[in-house]
């Protein structure tokens, strides 16, 4: 008997591409018909823009999907002051940075991430988490746990960016 994709994708698999998916389009709608100004924009008291949380889920489930594969070696740490800064600036849209691309980043990290869900022969699989003082010292995280951080990450953001965009032109995501 071969196993196709089809044969993998189990409820689980697919109740988790459908949260995660729900998550990113909320995201991104809130970037409908802005222009790059606007996406770089800081609409509120904060320092966060909607170009800027899209680039910062990007970053986040690009990292953790790499945590799922090769363990805490791929996360980055804050222990080195460039990833500080370069976290930092995950937060804005710098010089030359366009929505248009940042969407495509995403899109591209997206898909990646969705065919690892279809994929991962075993989402019981863990690793133990990086070394943070946010990380109980010795946790380990399951790819499933580490779907459902991925999911829930990205639906805050998006909340954030819904906030940030009514700001700039009265625009809602709902309501």
């Amino acid at each position: 008997m071969t196993t196709t994709i089809e044969n993998i994708v189990t409820g689980e698999r697919t109740d988790l591409l459908e949260s995660l998916g729900k998550a990113r389009f909320f995201l991104r709608f809130s970037a409908r018909e802005l222009n790059d100004e606007q996406a770089a924009a800081r609409s509120t008291v904060s320092e966060l823009c909607v170009g800027g949380l899209i680039k910062h889920v990007t970053a986040v489930e690009r990292h953790w999907a790499q945590f799922i594969l090769e363990g805490a070696s791929a996360m980055p740490t804050g222990d080195d002051p460039a990833a500080y800064e370069a976290h930092a600036a995950g937060f804005r849209m710098l010089p030359g940075e366009t929505l248009a691309g940042v969407l495509a980043e995403y899109e591209d990290v997206a898909r990646r991430t969705d065919e690892l869900v279809r994929t991962l022969p075993d989402l019981d699989a863990g690793h133990e988490l990086p070394s943070a003082p946010w990380f109980e010292p010795g946790a380990r995280w399951s790819a499933r746990r580490v779907l459902q951080h991925v999911i829930a990450e990205t639906a805050q953001h998006a909340g954030h960016a819904d906030i940030i965009r009514e700001a700039i032109d009265g625009s809602k995501s709902m309501g």
